[in-house]
């Protein structure tokens, strides 16, 4: 469930980075009121201090050791004052102290380091409680040189130590509230942004997904209302435009689908119409083209007439070639597929072309790769195409030019293996305007012929598993290119079972 909501993950992460952000803040707080209070501690103990050293300067003169004493036991009443006390600073030893039994006694190290260090003060602990130790060298003055001598700088060393127990309980006390605060900040702004997420993203985000459902079902009449003008309401507008335009698109594309029905219905019911009148056509022109052969046979060898035979004869071909065409086009009939060496069926289909008169002045130029693998297609049907490219080809050269056959092998980008076999020939092109209907059917650029040949052709090629496409450039030739598939060939022990 966390992992799937968005608004949970967002909560999620305002309410981390806030406590994170907000405990730093807290710490750093924390360590400066602490500063702040030893400082002001300090800040006092330097004006008792300087009260302290002026009373032991005036008993040291006045050679009264025991009003020293009394000072500092009065001074040390201070709640927060742990103790005062004066030691010397050669050996470290206790000279004078609130405290009596510290007197003649070493210094704690702890208070002893602050000196030593080059530290006015720090915070030490004694028996397990924090106490604020301040230090303060006790300068010469003029008149003790008499006492001292002159080369005797610092007479001792003065120190303070204030319990941290009240400062600590202050920090304790602000920090609670400190974090209190922080818990209630935390929780305030969460709830905000929830209230803010869920009421203006997430509802508005529900509508969206059940308005796209519908529209994924198919209503595209779903339109979305936005009550705010924010990024939300930029996405339904979208929405809307976007729906819209699919209506638009859907109306559209069904009208043109109906009128493409329309079209392919009539095309079907021309198609068989013409199928079967090529079908009854073709019976009497086989009748019509025995009887008057045999007519031509009773005519002398030098009869005028025999001409007009022969080109009776002619036309009974060619309405027998287009009645042919309508029928293959019509009915195309079923591959009858095998293992086909398609550098076999090229050279075959070259050998029926080369004696075609209309290849008599073509430079004809053949480049087969060798080893090809065998495809799975109808040799028959394979062959009828690469003829009728061929004779195209060499219809588009009536004087002289330059065809090229090729094979290669490649690997197209649907990641099957090809067998690609190239045509090219140097006429005179195809124009542009003419390129993208050249295997429509009933479309022809000859004076002869019924426009079907590239459109049968294309549909052999298709009922095969291949593609054919064709680039051409006006006065520079053109170039028909089929691409069938690399057969995959069956295992041996698959091989021995079809043999048995």
């Amino acid at each position: 469930m966390f992992n799937n909501s968005l608004i949970t993950r967002i909560i999620l992460m305002n309410v981390v980075l806030l406590t994170f952000g907000i405990g730093f803040f807290a710490a750093f707080h924390y360590k400066r009121d602490q500063q702040n209070m030893v400082d002001l501690t300090i800040e006092g103990a330097e004006i008792l201090m300087a009260t302290i050293e002026n009373a032991i300067f005036n008993s040291k003169c006045k050679g009264d050791p025991e009003r020293l004493q009394k000072n500092l036991q009065f001074i040390s009443r201070s709640p927060n004052l742990l103790g005062v006390r004066i030691f010397s600073a050669e050996n470290g030893l206790v000279l004078n102290s609130s405290q009596g039994e510290e007197i003649d006694q070493p210094v704690p190290v702890s208070d002893l380091a602050i000196y030593n260090n080059g530290r006015t003060s720090g915070i030490v602990e004694i028996d397990s409680e924090q106490v604020l130790s301040i230090i303060k060298p006790i300068i010469a003055r003029p008149l003790c040189s008499e006492c001292h001598g002159v080369e005797k700088k610092v007479l001792g060393v003065l120190n303070l130590n204030y319990s941290m127990r009240e400062t600590n309980s202050k920090l304790a006390s602000s920090s609670r509230c400190f974090s209190l605060s922080m818990v209630f900040i935390t929780l305030l702004l969460s709830v905000g942004v929830s209230v803010i997420l869920l009421r203006f993203v997430r509802k508005p985000i529900q509508v969206m997904t059940s308005r796209m459902a519908k529209v994924e079902a198919g209503d595209l009449k779903v339109r979305m209302v936005p009550k705010h003008n924010d990024e939300i309401a930029h996405l339904m507008r979208s929405f809307n435009s976007m729906v819209e335009k699919l209506d638009v698109a859907k109306q559209e594309l069904e009208t043109y689908h109906f009128s493409q029905m329309e079209q392919a219905d009539r095309l079907a019911s021309i198609g068989e119409m013409a199928t079967g009148m090529a079908h009854e056509i073709k019976n009497p022109l086989a009748g019509i083209s025995g009887a008057v052969t045999v007519l031509a046979d009773d005519l002398p060898q030098d009869d005028d007439r025999r001409q007009v035979v022969q080109d009776i004869l002619a036309q009974i071909a060619r309405l027998n070639k287009t009645a042919t065409d309508l029928l293959n086009f019509g009915r195309p009939g079923l591959p009858q597929c095998d293992y086909l060496d398609v550098n076999d069926v090229v050279k075959e289909t070259l050998f029926f072309v080369a004696q075609h008169p209309e290849a008599k002045n073509i430079h004809q130029i053949t480049e087969l790769t060798r080893d090809l693998p065998p495809v799975w297609a109808d040799r028959k049907q394979i062959q009828q195409v690469l003829l009728n490219i061929i004779i195209n080809a060499l219809q588009a050269m009536p004087e002289c030019g330059s065809l090229t056959v090729q094979t290669e092998l490649t690997r197209e980008h649907d990641g099957r293996s090809y067998v690609r076999v190239q045509i090219v020939d140097t006429g005179s092109g195809i124009p542009v305007e003419r390129l993208d209907k050249i295997f429509t059917p009933f479309f022809t650029t000859k004076n002869r012929g019924t426009g079907l040949g590239l459109a049968i052709c294309k549909q052999l090629i298709k009922q095969n598993d291949g593609h054919i496409s064709v680039l051409s450039s006006p006065q520079e030739g053109t170039s028909f290119s089929i691409s069938l598939p690399v057969a995959k060939l069956p295992e041996s022990g698959q091989e021995e079972e079809q043999n048995e």
